[in-house]
């Protein structure tokens, strides 16, 4: 099978597109012929190595799994041998991160847990896209934000996959919701329907004066203070992800803050797949849709994952294979 390999750690142009052996399952193991997968953070940080202490989880000199990729949709096409859970010819999508990675390839093989069944009327490009990015969206606004009518919500990275699920997301309750992000991405924001846009090239929305009730974060890279000039008093700044250095800080101090501000400061600790239910509703009802970029081809992944990294993508950035 054709598979994008990373044989070390160094830039998106090092990868290979190279004929491997296909995986066989076993045990609990399903293997998926993947008809679309997707390009997250986690994809940018295996390629490179960094941050370091990221190869405590990828391998210390070089990736342990040499395939990348986390996000996929496919059909099964064999099961193994306590497999219970699926037969071969379903139809299946998931966000697999907990289970290992794998899916920049034409077959990937993957605990069975990893992945749930996908609704018919959803296409495989869209289930590609929704698992990682939804559920960090739902997890952060519904159940750590509290999200309530009335309040004004903030999105930091919103021309992102969080940010386009995010929007949707808060669009079922009555908010009023403001995005930041590049400039270039202000005509897909404003389609969209966030009601203001700030681009932060322009504007550091921790220092414009403006206060909201709910902060959500996709870029953390800032210290934990800042974050807390946008905050109107009780309000909430939630974070799905950033710098680590940052993030680190936010662990530190986020208990002291929330004893002499009364403002929290969250970090979701993410848990893949388990809302989806939820997101199948809003899709059924055509209340989501993802906002995609591309699909591309196996071939076009290097290229694909460096404007990812430099943060010029729109939505979700999904390959077809």
């Amino acid at each position: 099978m054709k598979a994008i390999y990373c044989t070390k750690y160094g830039i998106p142009d090092d990868l290979q597109l190279l004929e491997i052996d296909m995986p066989v399952p076993v045990k609990n193991e399903l293997l998926i012929k993947v008809h679309a997968t997707t390009i997250n953070d986690y994809d940018w940080s295996l390629i490179r190595g960094k941050p370091y202490i990221y190869r405590l989880l990828f391998g210390l000199r070089k990736p342990k799994n040499p395939v990348p990729g986390m996000e996929l949709a496919g059909v099964v096409e064999a099961v193994g041998s306590n497999v219970t859970l699926f037969n071969v010819g379903d139809e299946v999508y998931g966000d697999i991160s907990d289970y290992g990675f794998g899916s920049f390839a034409e077959y990937c093989c993957i605990n069975e847990k990893a992945v749930v069944l996908k609704p018919s009327a959803m296409s495989f490009t869209d289930a590609a896209s929704i698992p990682h990015a939804s559920m960090l969206a739902y997890q952060a606004i519904v159940e750590k934000g509290n999200i309530k009518d009335g309040q004004t919500m903030l999105i930091n990275g919103a021309g992102g996959g969080v940010g386009s699920f995010g929007l949707q997301i808060a669009r079922q309750f009555n908010v009023t919701i403001t995005g930041v992000d590049a400039g270039d991405k202000f005509a897909m924001m404003k389609a969209a329907g966030f009601d203001e846009c700030i681009d932060y090239a322009k504007e550091d929305f921790t220092k414009n004066g403006q206060q909201y009730d709910l902060v959500i974060d996709a870029k953390t890279n800032r210290s934990p203070f800042a974050y807390l000039r946008s905050l109107n008093k009780n309000g909430k700044y939630v974070t799905v992800g950033g710098k680590l250095g940052r993030l680190l800080q936010l662990l530190f101090l986020k208990f002291w803050i929330r004893i002499f501000t009364n403002k929290k400061l969250i970090i979701v600790a993410l848990k893949p797949n388990r809302d989806l239910a939820y997101i199948h509703k809003l899709y059924a009802a055509g209340k989501i849709k993802p906002a995609i970029e591309g699909p591309y081809a196996l071939s076009e992944i290097p290229k694909a994952i460096q404007r990812f990294g430099e943060g010029k993508h729109k939505g979700k950035v999904v390959i077809t294979i």
